[in-house]
């Protein structure tokens, strides 16, 4: 009986407050909006999460804003973002700060590097403390992806050293690289796998005018964690000591 007074408590309530636990509403300025962050790091707190992010058209309408006021969240040259939460106690809104201000979801803001060119920094006045990064992909299934959707041009293990491209990095190259994650977490914006990468629900289709030059490359996001989770396994390639000029 009680379970059946629960179930018509819920079909009660209004849809709204029912969705709004998995549901923030987010305002954030033109001026953020246009670089197209937010298709970088929207989708990836929700697959992380199962929690939707939606932007408000005005701060009043928003669970979270970001602009001048609140905790310093990233820095754009001069400008340092803030987030404030607005209203009460929210479950989505709390789990959404969390994530931003977290290692992944810093990572994933300042890995962001539309045309090869990184837009965020931390901000200047927060003091960041060195931690050990955990990557939640899939090692084993990133290899098989990566072997499938990037072997045809990297090496990627040892056995596809002797089929990649010369002209590209081997994945052991690559992760010589001290921002080697930032690398792979954004190289679908990284020259020239814009022109031929789709990662779902993040970038846009192809222009009708400009076809992708070859067989394009798509994948998910759970695939690309993935593949990262592989490279973190993966000793960086031995580059032998820096030339010294007499």
């Amino acid at each position: 009986m009680r379970i059946i007074l629960l179930i018509f408590f819920m079909m009660s309530l209004p849809i709204s407050v029912l969705a709004d636990e998995r549901l923030v509403r987010l305002y954030a300025p033109e001026a953020l909006i246009d670089t197209g962050m937010m298709r970088h790091i929207l989708p990836r707190f929700t697959l992380k999460t199962q929690v939707r992010v939606e932007l408000a058209a005005a701060p009043e309408q928003a669970d979270m804003v970001w602009g001048e006021e609140g905790s310093a969240l990233f820095q754009q040259a001069d400008t340092v973002w803030h987030m404030a939460l607005v209203g009460g106690p929210h479950a989505g809104t709390s789990r959404f700060a969390d994530w931003l201000s977290g290692e992944i979801g810093q990572r994933t803001i300042l890995g962001f590097v539309p045309n090869g060119e990184a837009l965020f920094t931390a901000p200047l006045q927060v003091a960041k403390t060195a931690e050990a990064l955990v990557f939640d992909g899939n090692a084993v299934a990133g290899h098989d992806v990566a072997a499938m959707k990037c072997g045809r041009c990297h090496a990627v293990d040892d056995a596809g050293r002797l089929n990649d491209i010369g002209s590209t990095p081997s994945f052991f190259v690559l992760k010589v690289f001290d921002d080697w994650e930032d690398r792979f977490l954004a190289f679908y914006v990284l020259r020239p796998h814009g022109s031929f990468t789709q990662i779902n629900e993040v970038t846009d289709p192809f222009p009708q005018n400009l076809p992708p030059p070859i067989t394009p490359v798509e994948m998910t996001l759970a695939e690309l964690d993935d593949i990262v989770a592989y490279v973190a396994t993966l000793k960086a390639a031995d580059l032998g000591a820096p030339l010294i000029h007499q």
